[in-house]
């Protein structure tokens, strides 16, 4: 299957494969789910929608089985990129900020409190609004940021496969085509809001559990100096070369020691800007 979107069927098989998950389902309630995509317009017929499956039968990603249709491993796979594709389905880049950021206030509010000697009540008074801060912060961009950049990025996509759509010589299954491509972004434009409302308490929830963790273990260790210190520094350590490194390096497929070694340079930069913009103010 080509990602070029060509005909009808590449629009049949894109809607299969988003629906579709783990177990079987029967080819009149594939049909009606289509329907419900294109509900008003004309709709595809249902020896449209077998031809869509003979070809993806044919290409390894559905098992056909006495009307009853089931993906395989790989339509699994490609499902999967559909959606993360067109879904935003994976947070990748809320649980890296969220972990950033996190760790960043923790270790500033930390130093801070250790170079100015700050009491035990200004120094959670500090710690509590600049860690509310930075995470409502990231809350609020990530939802309108990323709802503005999903949905550029949805336009983009779509006029893409309507000028590929718009070669098709049938005039009949190309205006097929275009209208379930145009209703089906209707339904993904609902869906990609909820995707960034979850985005956003994801990044807004990881940073403010990075970031105080560290504050509340050197807060509630006061007596115990300098063994607070050395634990709460100990915990940003391993959610920064424990959980942000390897889950970067993962997703990036980039050896770790690099992923570790640029997470680090960022952290530390970060971290001795904050304090010296800190010192001026």
């Amino acid at each position: 299957m080509s990602f070029e979107i060509q005909d009808l069927p590449d629009v049949i098989r894109v809607i299969i494969l988003l629906n579709l998950r783990k177990g079987n389902i029967k080819k009149t309630l594939l049909k009606e789910r289509i329907d419900k995509v294109c509900i008003g317009y004309t709709c595809v017929e249902m020896d449209e929608l077998e031809e869509a499956l003979n070809e993806m039968a044919s290409e390894g990603l559905i098992d056909d089985k006495k009307g009853s249709i089931k993906l395989t491993s790989k339509g699994l796979r490609l499902g999967k990129e559909w959606q993360r594709l067109l879904l935003k389905k994976e947070p990748i880049m809320e649980i890296v900020a969220g972990l950033v950021d996190g760790s960043i206030t923790g270790l500033v509010v930390i130093l801070s409190a250790v170079i100015a000697e700050l009491s035990a009540s200004v120094a959670i008074f500090a710690a509590v609004l600049t860690l509310s801060a930075v995470a409502i912060t990231n809350f609020s961009s990530f939802l309108l940021g990323g709802i503005t950049e999903d949905m550029a990025d949805f336009m983009t996509l779509q006029n893409l496969m309507n000028y590929s759509l718009s070669d098709n010589p049938d005039k009949k299954e190309r205006y097929k085509s275009l209208i379930l491509i145009k209703q089906l972004f209707v339904i993904l434009d609902k869906e990609i809001h909820k995707s960034n409302v979850y985005a956003s308490i994801i990044v807004g929830v990881t940073t403010f559990a990075a970031g105080s963790m560290p504050i509340v273990t050197y807060l509630t260790l006061t007596q115990f100096y300098p063994l607070n210190i050395i634990l709460s520094l100990s915990i940003v350590g391993v959610v920064v070369g424990i959980f942000l490194v390897r889950y970067r390096s993962k997703k990036t497929r980039v050896n770790w020691k690099v992923t570790f070694i640029e997470t680090l340079s960022i952290i530390i930069i970060a971290t001795i800007a904050s304090l010296i913009i800190g010192g001026i103010a």
